[in-house]
């Protein structure tokens, strides 16, 4: 008798390979083929294919999680907990070829909804920093969701931790699963469910055809990286390296905040105050530059090639992160170690192959083994120096750079952090910023950081001159925009650039590149890479503190000004009546 086998659990590790692994044996006792799908966290196990499925006189799903069964509609099928077959295997699996019945379109799970039941939508939203897009995307989602009659839970990743979690009944029972997410997502309990991808900035700013795409386009996920997962893989392919910096850039994040800010604190008692041994000064530059700035390139590569491969490429790219470090190659290292430590990884798990049994020794001893042996040894006798050299050269010419390359520098940062406002040409600036914290070089954070706050404070201060071309909506909207930008959230100003495209980006981008080149020419200096305004409570973590808000001033001026000026009168505001009765 010929036999397919299906196993699978939430987590996709022990349970699914055990229970594969006995079913295995059973069917060989009973002299049975046996063909076998184990659903797996590794992503190396080979699916069933067509053919195996068609051959197949019975298909037995052994699963507590779920399993897409629509491959499997005309066959015989029979499907119970995956716990069930542990005790007495060969008869459990006599058993469920007798009792396997005719899968049809009308008993099949994903096919018996009534079109007009109300679809149920889950989702979960992620940005590198946490902050702003998270929560911008969930809004957008939900309301767009309730608008058209969708049941729909949004899960927000933000700087936090997960809030408004989704629960597993909640999964169980959604019709669509969409992940709005500019980072890697744990993917694992959505087996077996309908799954469309997209980024915080569509489902935000192009929400309603971002749905109609995910009904449309999304494809069952499974774990074990089956023939549809792969084919969405592939689609989402051109974005991956983007989303995998990003990743490793969110977990970065914190240390250089806690780490900058420690250092701040150090200064306090003085510029030289840590020099002194058991002093408080010397505790506070201990945590800040010894231990958070020196985990920073370390952890920026791990998550990297954590993103990329998953578990398997953590420690090689934690490994080749420290390697990064010490040779002096800083966080271009680490961002090369990442990318270098993760596909390798993710080569090794593809591509070795293991009876069921050593399966699991796989992601935890011989890919984490040999992917770290090749990026280590890569990282130096191969990349190490060069990238070494490099970065002291980049390290050289920016501490020492003349008033006019630092202008253009500032100038260019400034454009880059207003030009898609949280998009992927933000965010390189940003990460460029935050890297060169490492090495002790602040001042092209200090100019992202300021350009970063103009276009919502620009928005913010337009709709407070001209308020009788906006509507009472957008007057709103600018009052909020005016915080979000002291807090440094771009985003706060993608109300007024969604609406206002041609007129909005040009006006933030001339503000910014003003405040990004005053702030370089002033010299300033910033030790934490986030929180707006209100880093300048800590003492010393901006310097020099009233040169630098003149520069905010100056961008902010000069966007405000703009805009107000370029502004057509909105359709419902004070001047478009008055303009109206007029005529």
């Amino acid at each position: 008798m010929k036999i397919a086998l299906v196993t699978a659990c939430p987590s996709g590790i022990a349970t699914t390979i055990i229970a594969a692994g006995l079913l295995e044996k059973a069917a060989a006792e009973l002299q049975w083929q046996a063909n076998i799908e184990c659903q797996t966290a590794f992503n190396s196990t080979k699916t069933l294919t067509e053919q195996q499925i068609d051959d197949a006189e019975v298909i037995i799903i052994a699963a507590s999680t779920a399993v897409d069964n629509t491959r499997f509609v005309g066959k015989k099928v029979y499907q119970a907990d995956i716990t069930a077959c542990f005790e007495n295997t060969k008869a459990w699996l006599t058993d469920a070829v007798t009792q396997a019945q005719v899968l049809t379109a009308a008993t099949q799970p994903l096919a018996d909804e009534s079109d007009n039941a109300v679809k149920k939508i889950v989702a979960i939203t992620a940005c590198p920093t946490g902050v702003a897009h998270t929560f911008m995307a969930a809004e957008a989602l939900t309301e767009e969701g309730q608008r058209q009659g969708y049941e729909i839970k949004v899960e927000t990743r933000g700087s936090v931790g997960a809030k408004n979690q989704l629960k597993d009944a909640e999964i169980a029972a959604a019709d669509l699963v969409i992940i709005a997410a500019d980072i890697e997502v744990d993917l694992a309990r959505f087996n077996g469910k309908k799954l469309y991808k997209t980024s915080t900035g569509l489902a935000l700013k192009k929400t309603k055809a971002e749905l109609e795409k995910a009904f449309a386009t999304a494809t069952v996920y499974h774990q074990a990286g089956n023939t549809n997962a792969q084919a969405t893989d592939k689609k989402t392919e051109k974005a991956g390296p983007y989303k995998h910096l990003m990743t490793g850039v969110s977990y970065m994040l914190p240390l250089v905040v806690a780490g900058g800010l420690s250092i701040a604190l150090s200064f306090v008692f003085g510029i030289d105050a840590f020099k002194q041994e058991g002093t408080l000064a010397a505790a506070l530059m201990t945590i800040g530059g010894g231990s958070a700035f020196a985990l920073m390139v370390p952890v920026l590569a791990g998550f990297i090639a954590f993103s990329i491969a998953d578990r398997p490429g953590l420690a090689p790219g934690l490994i080749g992160g420290m390697l990064a470090s010490t040779t002096g190659a800083g966080f271009l290292g680490g961002i090369v170690a990442g990318f270098l430590a993760g596909y390798s990884a993710k080569f090794l798990v593809e591509k070795i192959k293991l009876p069921q049994s050593m399966e699991a020794l796989k992601p935890i001893l011989i890919v984490p083994l040999l992917a770290s042996l090749i990026t280590g040894l890569v990282m130096i006798y191969i990349v190490g120096g060069p990238v070494s050299a490099a970065m002291a050269g980049l390290t050289t010419f920016l501490n020492n750079m003349g008033s006019a390359n630092a202008v253009l520098l500032g100038i260019i940062l400034g454009c880059m952090m207003c030009f898609d406002l949280g998009g992927p040409v933000n965010k390189a600036a940003y990460t460029f910023g935050v890297g060169l914290l490492a090495s002790q070089t602040y001042a092209p954070m200090a100019a992202v950081m300021a350009a970063g706050m103009v276009p919502a404070m620009g928005m913010g201060l337009a709709t407070f001159l001209a308020k009788r071309k906006f509507s009472n909506s957008e007057n709103e909207a600018g009052k909020a925009a005016f915080v979000l930008g002291m807090c440094f959230i771009s985003e706060g100003a993608i109300p007024f650039a969604a609406r206002d495209p041609m007129r909005v980006i040009p006006s933030c981008m001339i503000g910014g590149a003003l405040t990004g080149a005053l702030s370089m020419l002033f010299g300033a200096k910033l030790m934490a890479p986030h929180g707006g305004l209100f880093v300048l409570l800590i003492p010393n973590a901006i310097s020099p503190a009233l040169l630098y808000l003149v520069a905010i001033a100056a961008g902010t001026v000069v966007t405000g000004v703009m805009y107000a000026f370029l502004k057509r009168p909105e359709e419902g505001s004070v001047a478009a009546q008055m303009a109206s009765a007029n005529a």
